[in-house]
């Protein structure tokens, strides 16, 4: 069995941030051979940012960077040089993806947009992850994942009623983009061995984003209604929210759809005498006075745990979850049970546990297959078995700042 399904593809990497290397980390997790392009002159910004292992700064110690970018290669190369810009056409030529996620008006600036690179290599398959597409009028605007979130619609959605729109605590929108965006490639690559032909993938971060707002937008077309924030209250389901329990910060999320998981609620609590109340005896009943029910709720949550609560009610079939913090993620055992969290060996900050490969496909599950790179770390492999470069001629163009 080979594990990888995507062994024999390999995707020349020019992303950065989050969306892009996200979409690529996806893909060889499945088994391609990813080539990473920085310069020492404009590293990877991730590679700055925090959290860093025992709080040391590094340029290869980023957490957020080693988990976008594991099992990938990095080579450096001056793109904005002459020969820098030869050297990945030489790459392109043996590639069968490239990616990248910038604005429109920077692959065009290194001649290495789509319409230049399928001269070089027609059947390659290229994928442009920019925030508001290759057309339109603000093709040439840049957008991180809080804009998008904003400009989507769902930040307006997005926290209390007569309070102020919230972004989510992470910029959701690169991940979900980047997903996207592997999905994209996969399409892209199945019409290709049906076909020869390539294409070119044009996904705008901010349409995928939108369409995630459905029913506030559907709900305008229809209604000429617009929707308002309204916390954690959902339009039909009651309860729906975060409780509070015992413990400092402790929280967990209850949802009830229907009537029948209401009385199995119900019997779980002990059939409480507010549970007969006739303000609560429909789903309707329960949705037009949830304040009275929310605090009627968390009487019972705060003389429990958030697992407590969890086992009490999904005994019963009732949706109930903590609200976990990154200590209990890190030691959640259904996580632990299915091998999600996996040690991973770093040559500078050692072993440490990230996520694995979400996706459990039974002949060819992929797999971390390796710590991200350091900065330029397969210089000598990509220049020198890929390319046929000579010693002389990869230390001659390090020399110029070519390779650099």
């Amino acid at each position: 069995m080979n594990r990888y399904a995507l062994s024999t593809i390999r995707i020349l990497d020019f992303t950065w941030a989050w969306a892009g290397p996200y979409c690529t980390k996806l893909l060889v997790d499945m088994g391609a051979e990813v080539i990473k392009i920085e310069t020492n002159k404009r590293p990877d910004i991730a590679r700055w940012l925090p959290p860093f292992p025992e709080d040391k700064p590094g340029l290869n110690r980023s957490g957020r960077f080693n988990k976008r970018h594991r099992g990938k290669l990095s080579i450096t190369v001056d793109v904005t040089t002459e020969a820098g810009c030869e050297l990945v056409k030489r790459i392109i030529r043996i590639s069968d993806v490239i990616a990248e996620n910038y604005s429109r008006r920077v692959m065009k600036k290194f001649g290495l947009e789509y319409e230049a690179v399928r001269e070089i290599k027609p059947d390659i398959i290229y994928i442009s992850l920019s925030a508001f597409g290759t057309t339109g009028l603000y093709k040439d605007y840049v957008a991180y994942g809080p804009n998008q979130a904003a400009i989507s619609g769902l930040a307006n959605l997005t926290g209390y009623r007569d309070g102020p729109p919230i972004n989510f605590g992470t910029a959701l929108a690169d991940p979900t983009a980047g997903l996207n965006g592997a999905i994209a490639v996969l399409a892209a690559l199945y019409h290709r061995s049906k076909t020869g032909r390539g294409q070119h993938i044009d996904l705008s971060q901010t349409e995928m984003f939108t369409c995630l707002v459905g029913q506030p937008l559907m709900d305008y077309v229809m209604n000429g209604r617009v929707l308002s924030r309204d916390g954690n209250r959902d339009q039909i389901m009651a309860p729906h929210n975060l409780y509070r329990c015992r413990g400092e910060d402790k929280w967990v999320s209850i949802a009830i759809a229907s009537d029948e998981e209401w009385h199995r609620f119900c019997n779980a609590l002990g059939n409480p005498s507010w549970a007969n109340d006739e303000k609560f005896s429909d789903q309707l009943s329960r949705w037009r006075n949830q304040e009275e029910l929310d605090r009627l709720v968390e009487e019972w949550t705060l003389n429990h745990t958030p697992n407590e609560v969890m086992e009490i009610l999904q005994r019963v079939g009732v949706a109930a979850m903590p609200a976990f913090n990154g200590e209990e993620i890190y030691h959640n055992p259904q996580l632990r049970q299915r091998g999600f969290l996996v040690e991973v060996e770093h040559p500078e900050v050692g072993k440490r546990t990230m996520p694995g490969v979400s996706m459990k496909l039974s002949e060819t599950p992929g797999g971390i297959r390796g710590p991200a790179p350091l900065l330029g770390e397969h210089n000598h492999y990509v220049f020198g078995q890929l390319l046929g470069m000579s010693p002389k001629e990869i230390a001659e163009l390090e020399g110029h700042g070519v390779i650099y």
